[in-house]
């Protein structure tokens, strides 16, 4: 599941950020469901991440990966 994830966050989430200078990278994918991600450029440190990795990163890889609990940053 891991490699497909990563498909997902290159082909779906990394375009939608990068037009605000923003790039993700992913970290892990636990047994229990949690995906870990790396949030850079534009996107690291800024106030609205946590929106971004909810509203876009999480809801995105939920929709094609049910089993998946939650989405977090490292």
């Amino acid at each position: 599941m891991k490699e497909e994830i990563k498909k997902v966050l290159v082909e779906e989430v990394r375009p939608m950020l990068s037009m605000h200078g923003g790039d993700i990278e992913l970290i892990d994918v636990t047994d229990e469901g949690v995906v870990k991600v790396r949030l850079k450029g534009g996107c690291a440190g800024c106030p609205a991440a946590q929106m971004t990795l909810v509203g876009i990163v999480e809801s995105t890889i939920k929709s094609k990966f049910p089993q998946v609990k939650k989405v977090e940053a490292v």
